[in-house]
């Protein structure tokens, strides 16, 4: 089956444009068509987490922004996936940027988008999700809508908060997106904390639930380590580190600057996002888990990232490019690896070579 994937379906689907091609991978799987490859009962439970106060099946995730409606959370499970994070989603629905938006850079295992959030917004986000059968966890992943000004961003949050927050296990913050003009300045340490203490406050209010915050990999250092204080003092409950960047250093694809603004994300973020846990791992000593996203395309590197601190593991390029058994074929690799260096479950691993 995984040669059917890399011998015949991606090389049709990488003659698409991505976003089209995006759309009828999203539609191929809402209707069953993926199902050949779905987890058999060897390829799940081999690593599961305890986090949030919920047991993952497996350590890998789906991350934001591939399935931004929610329409395919019970098919990614079946592929193997122990945990789907939908999103972005913003209160009202938007359609985003103008296209072309989304691009593939093969030679770099990459891609870059400027989506700009476009979903269908937090009621039909949350309408869909009341029809999620699978035991897989879901977060829901929300943003800010591109025409409501940062003084407003608060209100804004809290709105999209209200109407999701029955539907999801766990909530995500992204002030880290680059395609939502003015949306990074609120990682700014004042911004931040007017924000987490509103969305903590009215999640009380709501019914506790974890809170997450994700961060861009483009922050300095110091500034990493300002938010994860400021996401401490206020009780948050994990940080997925990393977003997409703005950086295209060393790149081997050409003509890189035709295509303009975006997000990168795969395997060029994969040393950057590996930093950024490290460091959060290190400054904190493990006392808030972090979820390692950026450039996971193997076993080694979901397991590069757990010994650097991350408790869970989330991917979407790598699924891009490795096709449906993406999921399975990393879980696999890695209980091998736990196994192969002496660690009994992912927890034990976590932080190993921080």
């Amino acid at each position: 089956m995984a040669d059917i994937w890399q011998k015949l379906m991606r090389p049709i689907m990488f003659r698409l444009d991505a976003e089209h091609a995006h759309e009828i991978g999203i539609g191929m799987i809402e209707r069953g068509l993926a199902s050949h490859f779905y987890a058999d009962a060897d390829s799940v439970n081999l690593t599961p987490v305890e986090c949030f106060g919920f047991k993952f099946r497996d350590a890998i995730g789906m991350a934001a922004g591939f399935d931004k409606n929610g329409v395919i959370v019970d098919q990614l499970a079946s592929l193997g996936f122990g945990a789907v994070e939908v999103g972005t989603v913003t209160f009202e629905p938007q359609t985003g940027n103008s296209k072309p938006r989304m691009f593939r850079l093969p030679k770099d295992n990459a891609l870059i988008n400027r989506l700009g959030f476009n979903n269908r917004g937090a009621f039909a986000l949350a309408e869909r999700l009341c029809e999620v059968s699978s035991d897989c966890v879901v977060g829901v992943n929300i943003g800010k809508n591109k025409n409501v000004a940062n003084e407003d961003a608060v209100d804004n949050y809290l709105a999209c908060l209200n109407v999701v927050h029955s539907s999801a296990d766990y909530l995500a913050l992204n002030i880290s997106s680059p395609n939502t003009p003015g949306l990074r300045e609120l990682q700014n340490a004042y911004a931040l904390d007017v924000l987490l203490k509103a969305v903590t406050s009215r999640n009380i209010e709501l019914g506790k639930k974890p809170i997450l915050v994700k961060i861009a990999p483009d922050l300095e250092n110091d500034a990493v380590i300002e938010a994860v204080d400021i996401c401490l003092a206020n009780n948050i409950d994990g940080i997925i580190a990393t977003n997409t960047t703005i950086s295209r250093k060393r790149l081997k694809s050409e003509n890189v600057n035709k295509i303009g603004d975006g997000g990168l994300s795969g395997f060029p973020l994969r040393g950057r996002s590996t930093d950024v846990i490290r460091m959060i791992f290190r400054y904190t000593n493990g006392r808030i888990p972090i979820v390692g996203v950026g450039g996971v395309f193997s076993a080694e590197d979901a397991f590069e990232k757990i010994a650097a601190g991350a408790t869970l593991i989330q991917a979407y390029t790598g699924f891009i490019y490795g096709g449906p058994r993406f999921a399975q074929s990393i879980n696999k690799g890695l209980k091998k690896l736990l196994d192969t260096n002496g660690f009994a479950d992912v927890m034990s691993a976590v932080g190993s070579l921080a």
